[in-house]
């Protein structure tokens, strides 16, 4: 039986390094045979062949028979290490057909996996002297360095540490990529450096190097999988920056599904080096990473577009976190609190934890006493002794499932059976009573397409016998649970419940937010020791390198606090989520089918046919939750010059429009048959507003009017001379119409609708104010706000209490109302606005621009919580959710989701760019029209 890939640098001592190993035959001890266990008895001869490797703390030999196990010399037991003729015992000649050996006297070796079962390591402390036959290889070669590292492990700690990093360095400055390894000889290299590949409690070092396609790593020794990783640059997804043992040097990149690898974590000796390689590598033409920044993810959960937990791992990827270091492995919390029922209802608020508050708190009596302590230390003061999420807790759930690095991490034992993880529910009770136990979950729990095997003793591993003689085997579940399986499930709906989903951005404050650190976090007891926080220590500063590897033994051991990524409360999942999850995924409409319906609907109108038998009646479905089924059902050639703007009566019966014709038309629904056309004034109109319950059509126009037009009487009258330059939009609330104008200045004004549905200027008090008539600007103004540019478009709050405006330069700016006092001026866009729409449940405010960005703010944090560039210029939106539809300048209308950032349909509509697009009050048509002077009335079927 030959062993493949069996060692492994887990096996080694934290921090040991693995340099190179040599083929070599063991020539088992002569007193080898009075041993018990027998297992030399594999080798008669008293030989076993294998490989000889050499590393910064120890010699491993590792045998071919993996019957025989692995073993290890410490090089701190070595009494002596030799040359030495040895015995005539091989076949086997040396490439010159001398024999050489080295012979090593030593009190301990370290027997690990014996028949290639995973099992504590066995330890014997006897003094041996055990005789390697090198192969192809002479002695003197293997000798010296093996003596270097002998010796250093005689000398104290400190001094052993520096001569062990000095014997490294030397090695790894001679080491030089092998351009052998290229994938093609035609690359250009980029950058070349050291660095360290970082898996669960191993540290490699190897060679980075960077060419024009690809990203290479060559470790410095045979221990990995592949001599080399070949990472091409197409198939990076995305490329973050990471801390690692608190220090800003650490680099993570993800790959697609095709690439050899799913991600590589590297760390680098200083932060200057990682950020050198991270810009040399966003710099390539061939690096395409996904769009993930932060503020777009978080809109999507808030959004529902993402579940819980993809948001939960997108933060702790943000913070840090990664599975591939168990010092920062990604924390999730404990979601249930009921593990003692026979059954759950997982829409009873009772079974859950309170997510407002850290484990440590769940226990009022508990954190009392905690407080008492924590009232009677020094300073830098902490509440809790422990932290929430360290490798010894991430082991302690997974240790079923990755025996080895338990084995690893204590130093070749399992932890005692009766503190092993044997019972959910029995860690539950620890973490709320245990004076000393606050730790959290870790993804595993929640994870569908992982696996269950951390809740059984799939692999048969000897970890014990358990005070009540019992041997510790699968964990022990919930009565509500049947399987392991049930348990994951069960936990993972529980984790995107409408419960969590409304109270998840509590937990989010305490770990990844405002409340994770300084006078909040003391305020929401979530005070930890002060090494667990980021910036506490500065390790790159303390020259005494057995103080310095002291302190990142602490740290690792102790745990870290994640990055902070919010320092203001995190906002709360929208109630309103999933509403239009599923509504244009299972259609089977296909985008091409209905540009197709829509060019053969506009060459049947241009060539005279009657649409009549086509008109469809749309029915009473929503037409948001319809996008999918959007299609074309009238169109007309309705004004002279470009439609400026575009209406629906409020009863939903007609359409106004308004054009640079300076004409005011309207068409009846749904044949669109032209029923008025009047003209406004001399100049071109720009907007129009129906007024709800009148007869009353406000324009506004380039010659600063306001006309009041009445349908009942078909008369036009100006209303307001509203500003100095030409009205480019107008809004209406409760009495208030805003104006904005190219002067630069918004205006609101307040009006009145008479008892015959007549809109005038309200009545002047006893100083002097009269009733009726055309106002002046200065007269009935509520308040002006000045613009350092000409406002292209006002949208005015649902509840009328705030104001948005946009200007030409690109900047949204949010009012209060009716004071007009600026609350936040924010820098959208890097061009002109061309429509703002606030969201109907939140106070949040969607900004279309000339960018083609399509941005949200929140109007009350002044911030941008959402970016989808578009590249191609929006005109005009309607918002509905986290839906969208835009007129673009190509003459396209675009229906886009800005959860998913995926655009859901793009109809060919217009041959010229869409000025202005509505949706009927009753929400069962969408009407567009274009610089091209045509309407378009659009419904689903």
């Amino acid at each position: 039986m030959e062993g493949k890939d069996r060692f492994s640098l887990l096996l080694l001592e934290p921090s040991e390094i693995y340099f190179e190993d040599f083929a070599a035959i063991y020539h088992l001890p002569e007193d080898a045979a009075n041993r018990e266990d027998g297992w030399e008895k594999i080798c008669e001869d008293g030989q076993l062949r294998g490989r000889l490797k050499v590393c910064s703390k120890s010699l491993v030999f590792d045998p071919r028979d993996t019957r025989a196990p692995i073993i290890k010399f410490p090089l701190r037991s070595f009494e002596s290490v030799q040359e030495t003729q040895g015995e005539d015992k091989s076949e086997l000649l040396s490439s010159d057909g001398d024999r050489t050996f080295i012979e090593v006297k030593c009190g301990m070796t370290v027997e690990m996996l014996e028949g290639n079962v995973l099992q504590p390591y066995k330890f014997c402390r006897e003094v041996h002297c055990h005789t390697f036959e090198l192969v192809y290889v002479k002695a003197a070669t293997v000798l010296p360095q093996v003596c270097q590292l002998q010796r250093a492990s005689t000398l104290p700690p400190n001094d052993q540490n520096t001569m062990i990093q000095a014997i490294v360095r030397s090695r790894q400055r001679r080491k030089r990529f092998d351009r052998s390894l290229l994938g093609d000889i035609s690359e250009t290299v980029v950058l070349e450096s050291q660095a360290n590949k970082v898996t669960p409690l191993v540290t490699n070092p190897g060679t980075v190097l960077l060419t024009t396609s690809t990203l290479y790593f060559q470790p410095h020794n045979n221990a990995e999988k592949y001599p080399v990783i070949r990472i091409g640059l197409h198939e990076i997804r995305q490329v973050i920056k990471r801390r690692f043992l608190l220090r800003q040097v650490g680099l993570e990149v993800f790959c697609r599904d095709q690439c050899m690898v799913k991600h590589l974590l590297l760390t680098f000796k200083e932060s200057e080096e990682r950020d050198n390689l991270y810009e040399c590598l966003m710099q390539q033409e061939n690096v395409s990473v996904d769009d993930t920044r932060q503020d777009n993810i978080s809109y999507q959960w808030q959004a529902g577009a993402i579940s819980n937990f993809e948001y939960l791992s997108y933060l702790n990827s943000q913070a840090d976190r990664s599975v591939n270091d168990l010092t920062q492995y990604p924390v999730f919390p404990w979601v249930l609190a009921d593990y003692v029922s026979e059954s759950l209802d997982l829409g009873d608020p009772a079974i859950y934890r309170d997510l407002s508050k850290p484990v440590g708190a769940l226990n009022e009596c508990r954190l009392k006493r905690l407080k008492e302590r924590c009232k009677d230390m020094p300073e830098p003061r902490f509440l809790y002794g422990s932290h929430y999420s360290t490798p010894g807790f991430v082991l302690f759930y997974l240790v079923r499932q990755y025996p080895q690095y338990m084995l690893c991490l204590q130093n070749g034992r399992f932890d005692h059976p009766d503190r092993m993880f044997n019972s959910l529910p029995d860690t539950w009770y620890n973490v709320t009573t245990n004076p000393s136990d606050f730790k959290e979950l870790i993804p595993e729990f929640y994870d569908l397409d992982g696996s269950a095997d951390f809740l059984t003793n799939s692999m048969q591993i000897n970890f014990g016998v358990r005070q009540n003689g019992k041997p510790v085997g699968d964990v022990e579940l919930p009565p509500w649970a049947k399987g392991p399986e049930t348990v994951i499930k069960t936990m993972r709906d529980a984790l995107e419940s409408e419960y969590v989903s409304q109270n998840l951005h509590l937990w989010i404050d305490l770990i990844f937010g405002y409340k994770q650190n300084g006078e909040e976090a003391e305020k929401a007891d979530n005070l930890f020791y002060h090494l667990c926080y980021e910036g506490s220590v500065d390790l790159a500063a303390i020259t005494d390198l057995n103080d310095r590897l002291a302190l990142e033994v602490q740290i690792t051991e102790f745990g870290q606090v994640p990055k902070q990524l919010f320092s203001k409360p995190h906002p709360q999942r929208s109630r309103s989520f999933g509403v239009y999850d599923s509504m244009y995924l299972s259609n089977g409409i296909s985008e091409s089918s209905i540009c197709n319906e829509v060019e053969e609907e506009r060459l049947r109108a241009n060539s005279g046919e009657s649409n009549e038998n086509k008109v469809v009646n749309p029915g009473s479905t929503n037409l948001w939750q319809r996008l999918a089924e959007l299609r074309l059902l009238r169109e007309c050639r309705a004004h002279r010059e470009a439609i400026t703007g575009v209406i629906f009566t409020t009863d939903s019966q007609n359409i106004l429009s308004v054009g640079q014709d300076a004409l005011l038309k309207m068409y009846t629904l749904p044949k669109l048959n032209q029923v008025r056309s009047v003209r406004i004034s001399s100049m071109a109109a720009s907007s129009c507003i129906h007024l709800p319950g009148t007869d009353t059509v406000l324009v506004g126009s380039w010659d600063n009017t306001v006309y009041k037009y009445s349908l009942e009487f078909s008369q036009v009258h100006p209303l307001l001379e509203a500003h100095c330059d030409a009205v480019s939009c107008m809004q209406w609330n409760q009495d208030v119409l805003v104006t904005g104008s190219w002067d630069c200045t918004v205006r609101t004004w307040s009006l009145e609708v008479g008892a015959n549905g007549n809109v005038q200027r309200k009545e002047r008090d006893n100083n002097g104010r009269g009733k009726g008539g055309s106002m002046s600007a200065g007269e009935n103004i509520l308040c002006e706000m000045d613009h350092d540019s000409p406002v292209t478009c006002v949208a005015l709050h649902p509840a009328g209490s705030l104001l948005a405006s946009g200007t030409q330069d690109g900047t949204l700016a949010v009012w209060l109302l009716p004071a007009g006092d600026l609350v936040h001026q924010i820098s959208c866009h890097s061009s002109s606005v061309n429509a703002i729409a606030w969201s109907d449940n939140e106070d949040r405010v969607l900004t279309a621009g000339d960018d083609g960005l399509l941005t949200i703010a929140d109007a009350h944090q002044g911030n941008k919580i959402c970016i989808h560039d578009l590249q191609e210029n929006i005109r005009c939106v309607a918002w509905e959710g986290r839906l969208v539809i835009g007129g673009s300048v190509s003459g396209d209308v675009i229906m886009f989701d800005m959860g998913t950032g995926a655009v859901i349909k793009r109809l060919t509509s217009h041959t010229g760019p869409v000025t202005c697009l509505a949706i009927s009050p009753d929400n069962q048509h969408l009407v567009t029209v274009s610089e091209d002077r045509r309407i378009i009335l659009w419904g689903a079927d």
